[in-house]
């Protein structure tokens, strides 16, 4: 650990905005003006426009703007006919979201184990509680954890079985796939969100939902403008998430670039994967004698890396050392779900889902951006096998 210290050390940051900023400056300023000059800023003909637009970038019939991410999720639930006296199960290894939503629809979510090598919802644990009878149950909630589809396959035999509604959280995996169908196009509806960290990014909160129903979306619009689809007039209470048009002019910028920057960040993340194998500190499947395991990308799915995340011996104190050293991490997730203070009251005691509680305490993100140069991911490798040495 001496000899790292006496090295120059490098700024790598977990992520860094400016870069793609710099490279799309003149066109985001352009489309803002056009938007200023027009002054229609809500629900207008260049939200419409979006769309179109992220419909057929996701591969779906529909796409329905909205103003977050978390609030995509609660509208497809509740335009997927989720409600209270509802059950719907899902990953309790998310961001917040994925089960607050659930929650704000007025149901119960239900947490299932992950599979330990993807981190995605494990099929099998979802099936075995479905066995164990929940007569409630509504929908399937699984997440595209960090830019790779879970196993939608198995999702959507699970679904007809017991028939239930797949929703995608699809707010990690904008241009993901799954046996080559994009995420958003494969179950009943999709929720994306764009906030600034995202592969494909606003410039403040916006989400959209994608859906091959063309009812189910016309219900989504209503949802999302107080419940209504003719003005003052409300069939229903939905919520103010309407997106807005500048955000929907930043994205229709960005929209023609997003296979270029995932396809730069599974460069990224293969040169990572050399790098951890090359310095001997990765391990996979059974073998655990070395400290870094790399997480599997199952063969169906096309991966867009919107983290890349491994799982770490002594991930506090390898943080903390990167840190000094320069380096930008996160941790996602610290906390399952169903250990969350607020979800007290659904009863889960330690242990009752051990391998998303284990996930919670060895993984670890290294930077991951489109824009980060080798010799950066060198030194994050050099780091971490300093660490370790």
């Amino acid at each position: 650990m001496k000899s790292a210290l006496q090295k120059t050390v490098m700024q790598v940051p977990m992520l860094d905005l400016s870069r793609q900023y710099a490279s799309i400056r003149s066109e985001v300023l352009a489309a803002v003006e056009r938007i200023c000059d027009s002054q229609r800023y809500i629900l207008s003909d260049e939200v419409a426009a979006f769309e179109r637009d992220f419909a057929g970038l996701c591969g779906a019939r529909e796409a329905v703007g909205c103003a977050s991410g978390t609030d995509a999720l609660w509208l497809a639930l509740a335009a997927a006919g989720v409600g209270p006296g509802h059950d719907v199960i899902t990953t309790p290894f998310s961001f917040f979201a994925t089960a607050s939503a659930i929650t704000r629809a007025g149901a119960f979510p239900v947490f299932a184990d992950i599979d330990p090598e993807t981190l995605n919802l494990d099929p099998q644990s979802v099936e075995k509680k479905l066995k164990a009878g929940r007569s409630r149950m509504k929908a399937i909630l699984p997440v595209h954890l960090y830019g790779q589809c879970a196993d939608m396959d198995a999702f959507n035999q699970v679904a007809e079985q017991f028939h239930l509604a797949v929703i995608e959280d699809a707010a990690q995996a904008v241009g993901a796939t799954w046996d080559g169908k994009l995420a958003g196009s494969i179950g009943l509806a999709a929720a994306f969100s764009f906030y600034p960290t995202k592969n494909l990014s606003a410039f403040g909160d916006a989400g959209a939902l994608t859906t091959n129903d063309a009812k189910l979306a016309e219900r989504m619009r209503s949802l999302r403008n107080h419940g209504s689809r003719q003005r003052y007039y409300h069939e229903e209470i939905g919520a103010n998430s309407r997106l807005d048009a500048i955000q929907a002019a930043v994205l229709r910028v960005k929209m023609p670039l997003l296979q270029q920057w995932n396809t730069e960040r599974r460069q990224r993340a293969r040169a990572y994967d050399r790098l951890l194998s090359h310095a001997g500190l990765t391990s996979t499947g059974a073998d655990s004698s070395a400290p870094v395991t790399i997480l599997k990308t199952h063969p169906k799915a096309t991966h867009i890396y919107h983290q890349y995340v491994i799982r770490v011996r002594y991930r506090d104190r390898l943080r903390a050392f990167l840190g000094e050293r320069g380096v930008g991490s996160e941790i996602y997730y610290p906390v399952p779900l169903h250990q969350q203070k607020c979800y007290a009251y659904l009863g889960y005691a330690p242990g009752d889902l051990p391998e998303s509680e284990r996930a919670a305490t060895d993984v670890l993100a290294l930077p991951m951006f489109a824009e980060l140069r080798e010799d950066e991911q060198q030194y994050v490798v050099e780091m971490i096998a300093d660490f370790y040495s």
